[in-house]
């Protein structure tokens, strides 16, 4: 490959023959933040000769996912192109390849190199050939429902070991049907039998992670759908690669959607132009009246849009609007014109003015207490998006134009919203931060904070964490990053395992104010540890393996609360010391003092450069009260709340 070839992939040709690709990887991202599934291919077969950890060395706080591929057939040329997809999310990829068909023994046998990688992610990629192979001559649609059957049987013992060896998420796929199999049988209601068999195998399998929370089983039929071929017939016989470039290539970016989410780097919030993106024509020159919405062809095409939006929506994406508009016109047609299909309150913002773009988005930014970089941005003007890029380059672009029946597929096509479960608190996400903006304009009111906190009425419930909590509580590892101290990203069954654990707590922190209720916000891993230090002073300890709590609530109080109430609960078991620990991120720094801030002595460092701290009572006395201000529950201790303060136990 060139270094001189234009674009994206000719920069990274270049860095990569100067033998600048590692020191330069912070900037592959942006590169390819845009490339097409041509330049994506080309950058991967680059990518994919880095050496993970030099490029580690080189920037340790890297986003690094340990990404396993095994399966039937020949999956090699599949590791170029999830590094690609993984690099352009600003990720890096470790990868490990199993044997050809290695898949059986590399998920049955705990021992495995699969398993001594310790992958965040396992990949293990099925095609028809699993169940064609082992069919007889003849062979008749009873056949195949007896050898799928028995795959089924197969899997499902794979997922269970799994399940119980490893700590990541495992990834399975359907199985296309191809017509090479359906057409040698040469009547028609053989082959009808036939499709019915291998649909309902199909779909036990995608019933699989209803059992099984580690698992997620991506289906290939809307990819096929999407005129990808299922197989090349000269690679399938010549190289064993049983499933097409293409669309492997398509598996490697939902794989990649999928990685990104395990990584917490899920987007939050979908902010949208107005003119000729939710509606066709311009809102100031054609009126309430003249606009497209939902008559005609491209009005049509405008309402599956805005059904699109309100669909996602419902599923906790925050939906915001940034228009270069009167802000009277814009609220009018959100409430009256009676063809909207997003209407005003689905908004948790709706900005309408004359200022640049990205300045609104700065400031939507700062409302919301989200970084710029959980913001996707969907606008039809280039000119926008270029301001947008070059002063927000983290702001993930939807790139839209004047043909507003691709304005969907675009919208949808990178996945950005990916995640693997939705819960009820993701469902009512966007009445919570309605509520956070209502309690910033309720603070302007006040010359003083801690009248403002006095006032809002501020009530915190921290209990030992349930079954009904699991999810939530992984999706608060998951997706929770500034106040996340150290950053451990918890699948659904480590959560469970956690909870289960002898000598381990789960804590779950909830929060309500005069406002409403702000649901599950926060989550304390506890665990009980060996000293270290035999006769007086030696035993158990306490040790906080992470502290996460959503970053709405931030500036209240609650993370004090939430603290007393741990330094109680370890004072109350007699622990006489209680350790912590804070490792940086990229997005974690502020609160890089919380323990030192809170009454923990610094003892040293911790890995990746972090700081571990210690809570001794024999030195630092007993535990702090929660602040005055806060109404505090636990099911860990009995109350005993500060003077002032007022107990709200079982209230909440």
């Amino acid at each position: 490959m060139s270094p001189s070839a234009p674009g994206p992939v000719g920069e990274l040709a270049g860095l990569h023959h100067s033998g600048e690709l590692a020191a330069a990887y912070p900037r592959v991202h942006r590169l390819l933040a845009h490339a097409d599934d041509a330049a994506l291919s080309r950058a991967g077969q680059l990518l994919a000769r880095l050496d993970p950890d030099e490029v580690l060395r080189r920037h340790p706080t890297t986003p690094a996912l340990t990404v396993a591929v095994t399966g039937h057939g020949t999956l090699s040329p599949l590791v170029p192109a999830l590094t690609a997809q993984l690099a352009r999310h600003g990720l890096l990829m470790r990868p490990h390849l199993t044997d050809f068909d290695g898949y059986v023994f590399a998920l049955s046998d705990p021992t495995s190199p699969l398993y001594a990688a310790d992958p965040d992610l396992v990949l293990c990629v099925l095609d028809p050939a699993v169940v064609f192979d082992e069919l007889p001559l003849p062979w008749g649609p009873d056949d195949v429902e007896r050898v799928f059957a028995e795959k089924l049987a197969l899997l499902r013992g794979l997922v269970a070991r799994f399940a119980a060896t490893a700590r990541g998420t495992l990834v399975l796929n359907t199985l296309p049907l191809l017509r090479k199999y359906q057409a040698q049988l040469v009547d028609h209601r053989s082959r009808n039998r036939l499709a019915a068999v291998w649909r309902e195998a199909n779909a036990a399998l995608l019933r699989l992670p209803e059992s099984h929370p580690c698992l997620v089983v991506l289906d290939l039929d809307p990819l096929l759908a999407e005129g990808i071929a299922a197989q090349e017939p000269r690679f399938a016989a010549y190289t064993g690669a049983q499933l097409s470039s293409a669309l492997l290539a398509a598996y490697a970016r939902e794989a990649g959607h999928l990685a990104r989410h395990l990584a917490g780097r899920t987007r939050k919030v979908l902010v949208l132009d107005l003119d000729n993106t939710v509606w066709g024509g311009i809102l100031g020159e054609d009126g309430p009246d003249g606009i497209e919405v939902a008559g005609g062809r491209r009005g049509a095409a405008f309402r599956e849009f805005q059904r699109t939006v309100k669909q996602l929506a419902s599923q906790g994406v925050l939906l915001a609007a940034v228009s270069k508009n009167d802000p009277e016109p814009v609220a009018k047609v959100l409430r009256e014109h009676p063809e909207q299909t997003l209407r005003e309150d689905d908004f948790v913002r709706v900005t309408a003015n004359w200022q640049p773009k990205h300045d609104n988005l700065t400031a939507l930014s700062a409302e919301l207490g989200l970084g710029t970089d959980s913001f996707v941005f969907a606008d039809d003007s280039d000119f926008e998006r270029g301001l947008v890029r070059h002063q927000l380059p983290e702001v993930a672009l939807v790139d839209l134009d004047d043909e507003p029946a691709l304005h969907t597929v675009r919208l949808l096509q990178d996945g950005w919203f990916d995640i693997t479960e939705a819960t009820t608190e993701d469902r009512v996400r966007a009445t919570r931060y309605r509520e956070e903006l209502a309690r910033s304009d309720f603070l302007q009111e006040f010359t003083s904070l801690d009248d403002y906190l006095d006032e809002l009425d501020v009530k915190v419930q921290v209990q030992r964490a349930g079954a009904a909590d699991v999810n939530r509580v992984s999706q608060l590892t998951l997706r929770t990053n500034q106040f996340n101290l150290t950053t451990q990203r918890l699948q659904t069954a480590q959560v469970t395992a956690l909870i289960e654990e002898p000598g381990a707590e789960v804590l779950t922190v909830r929060a309500a104010d005069r406002f409403g209720d702000n649901g599950l916000v926060g989550a304390v891993f506890l665990r009980r540890e060996d000293s270290g230090t035999a006769g007086p002073g030696g035993g158990e300890v306490l040790a906080i393996d992470n502290f996460v709590l959503s970053c709405r609530v931030f500036s209240r109080g609650i993370e004090q609360a939430v603290l007393s109430t741990v330094l109680r609960y370890a004072e109350s078991e007699d622990l006489p010391t209680v350790r912590a620990a804070y490792l940086p991120t990229a997005k974690n720094h502020h609160v890089r003092d919380f323990f030192p801030r809170n009454g923990f002595t610094a003892t040293g460092p911790a890995g990746d450069g972090g700081a571990a701290f210690r809570y001794s009572f024999a030195d630092d006395g007993s535990a702090p009260q929660a602040p005055p201000h806060i109404g505090l529950s636990t099911d860990l201790v009995p109350p005993s709340p500060a003077p002032g303060a007022t107990s709200v136990r079982g209230k909440l």
